[in-house]
């Protein structure tokens, strides 16, 4: 069954696909084979993560950009002169009573139905922290290798805690929206360590301008000639293009100073309108060319490699250990933390034979 699901994979049949995710949904048996002969077939992809907090239209944001890569700025053809095959991995909330979630974001998106070249498919975060389902890495895999050139990861959008994007994906799409309150505010529900891209949707609303405003001054420390731009949690600086102290386009990135420079930029969208999606779209190809032009692209995949196989060990560490660990040991050690006989760092050892 696995050389098969591969082949079919391999091939772009969209049955095969949507098993394959299934069967690494559901860590099925086969699942670590297939991925395992698939891996050779990926990294072609441009993987884009688009996060924000809940209501912020990233769905339609996502429905938008989609729709642009498949048909242009003409509704016919793609950016770069040919409609451009389109993944989409959902991430939605799951119930905590439940274990079930509602996979609306399929709703958002019906007007990419029935397109070929578009693969979408929701997936449920299972209790899962940090705005991704466990299995979503490996769902990216697959699009991977199905041939899909754009594989777009919609987060959860529960607010501040979805960081894990940033070692899945190469270009990672904040999205803000007006009337989040005060700037402390604003900058604790973007997330602005982890944005190469900012979008403000639902730029028509009252506040848009603040909005964008509140990000640019938290972008910019300025220094003279200069900008200080904090990125990834690094401070770079990069040389402005703008003279006699007028404020930097909000429409583009600024040139770098040098190759490991890159200001995230920030554009005014409004999904439902299509409007400032092909700037955004404009943005995202202009940063893969920038992350292939300075190296940086081999340096996120060592990152993201290394993520994955520290997430890989610590679940198998975690497997191994409750699976030798008797019912009746493990039970003991938990009565013993409750009675404060012994501390949850000492039961661990005992139970990893330290």
């Amino acid at each position: 069954m696995t050389d098969h699901l591969v082949e079919g994979v391999l091939a772009g049949d969209r049955r095969a696909i949507a098993r394959t995710i299934s069967l690494i949904e559901d860590n099925g048996a086969e699942a670590q084979a297939t991925l395992a002969a698939l891996h050779p077939h990926t990294g072609r992809a441009h993987i884009v993560g688009v996060t924000g907090p809940p209501g912020s239209g990233k769905s339609s944001l996502v429905n938008a950009l989609a729709l642009y890569f498949r048909r242009g700025a003409t509704g016919e053809r793609g950016e770069g002169g040919s409609p451009k095959t389109v993944g989409i991995i959902a991430v939605d909330p799951t119930s905590p009573f439940s274990g079930g979630a509602i996979l609306g974001d399929r709703i958002r998106m019906r007007d990419l139905a029935g397109d070929p070249g578009i693969f979408i498919r929701s997936m449920a975060s299972r209790g899962s922290l940090g705005g991704l389902a466990w299995a979503t890495a490996d769902a990216v895999k697959v699009l991977d290798a199905a041939g899909f050139e754009l594989i777009f990861i919609e987060t959860v959008g529960a607010g501040q805690a979805e960081v894990d994007i940033a070692r899945t994906a190469h270009t990672t799409v904040v999205v803000e929206v007006p009337g989040l309150g005060d700037d402390v505010q604003a900058i604790k529900a973007g997330i602005l360590e982890i944005a190469d891209i900012f979008a403000v949707n639902k730029a028509d609303h009252e506040g848009a301008d603040h909005a964008v405003m509140a990000l640019r001054m938290m972008l910019d420390l300025d220094l003279g000639g200069t900008a200080t731009v904090l990125h990834h949690g690094r401070l770079m600086e990069v040389v402005r293009t703008v003279t006699g102290g007028e404020e930097p386009p909000s429409q583009g990135p600024l040139p770098p100073a040098r190759p490991s420079a890159w200001r995230p930029p920030i554009f005014k969208t409004i999904a439902t309108r299509h409007e400032g999606v092909v700037d955004l779209a404009t943005a995202i190809l202009a940063h893969r060319a920038y992350l292939e032009q300075s190296g940086q692209l081999v340096q996120r995949e060592r990152e993201r490699a290394a993520a994955e196989l520290e997430t890989i060990i610590q679940q198998e560490s975690l497997r191994r250990v409750l699976a030798c660990a008797q019912g009746e040991k493990l039970a003991a050690l938990i009565d013993r933390i409750v009675r404060r006989e012994i501390d949850p760092y000492t039961a661990s050892q005992h139970l990893l034979g330290g």
